[in-house]
């Protein structure tokens, strides 16, 4: 969705006819300034969003940071300037944006840097409705990368599609028949066995689901660099 549309629907929701509480205590022509201040080790994301949101109430947010740049307790993210209705109107959606997309960004950096750079750690569609965009690039600010984007742009054969489609061959070979040269197929699969019947599909890439690390050795083993693996689940940083 456009950064510009979400943020007014964010107003919309929390705003509606108006700021009683502001709109009562604040004289219209009261301005002011403000600081946005890191309390816990962070890595930064969401400016442009809370830049919008200042910009949609009339007053100004200054980053003295970037997207991607970590920052100690009490560093100073960003400068607030302008109405002081506009900043208290502003304030807490704002703050919802960066909070959520630097806590995105912080934790995939902590992922990123347990990893030490033997596995490329990759985002899912598990994502806020309306919220995707934001919350991929907050993975990218983190050192992290994107997988698809949506089910438009990659083709990526769960449980429910084997079920549906009759088996993992048949998925494979149907989705093979529809896409154009240029997609990668890829199947999850939930052990061994789904693995082998995968890779004689042809599957380009195969997600290996929920397994312990035994069975992810063994997996790596079967497959024998024939495909692009993934792990997803049951572990952690």
């Amino acid at each position: 969705m456009d950064l510009t549309e979400l943020v007014r629907l964010s107003f919309v929701e929390d705003i509606g006819p108006g700021d009683l509480t502001s709109d009562s205590c604040v004289p219209a022509s009261a301005t002011g300034t403000g600081r946005i201040v890191a309390k816990q080790s962070l890595v930064v994301s969401g400016l442009e969003a809370a830049a919008e949101c200042f910009r949609q109430q009339g007053s100004t947010l200054t980053p003295r940071l970037s997207d991607g740049d970590r920052a100690q307790p009490g560093t100073e993210v960003a400068r607030l300037s302008g109405p002081l209705r506009g900043l208290l109107k502003a304030e807490r959606p704002a703050l919802n944006f960066l909070m959520r997309l630097s806590g995105i960004a912080t934790h995939t950096h902590r992922v990123v840097s347990a990893a030490e750079g033997r596995v490329r750690v990759v985002c899912t569609r598990k994502t806020t409705p309306l919220h995707r965009s934001l919350e991929k690039a907050a993975v990218r600010h983190g050192g992290g990368h994107n997988h698809r984007h949506g089910l438009f742009d990659g083709v990526m054969i769960k449980d429910n599609h084997i079920i549906a489609a009759g088996g993992i061959a048949q998925a494979v070979a149907a989705a093979r028949a529809n896409i154009h040269h240029l997609v990668k197929i890829e199947v999850e699969v939930e052990d061994l066995e789904e693995l082998r019947e995968a890779l004689l599909a042809g599957a380009d890439v195969v997600l290996l689901d929920n397994m312990d690390d035994d069975t992810l050795a063994r997996a790596v083993a079967v497959n024998a660099g024939h495909a692009m693996l993934e792990a997803s689940g049951n572990m952690d940083a």
